[in-house]
């Protein structure tokens, strides 16, 4: 590539293609971010209320 050819491409306004394309790429990571994330929710839900759980039957255990 000419370097004139290279200033040319960093000073052009990108088509609207290129926009839509890179904002649906972030969608994309967006979507696979916030899934991880309600993923290590659901497990932490599920952790606490199994030590909910259980301790609600040691408590059981200790009290006459």
């Amino acid at each position: 590539m000419k370097p004139l050819d290279f200033l040319k491409n960093v000073f052009k306004q990108p088509s609207p293609l290129e926009v839509v394309s890179r904002e649906l790429a972030e969608a994309h990571l967006y979507r696979l971010e916030a899934e991880g994330a309600v993923e290590y929710s659901k497990a932490m839900l599920e952790l606490t209320i199994n030590r909910i759980e259980r301790l609600n039957e040691r408590l059981k255990e200790y009290t006459p």
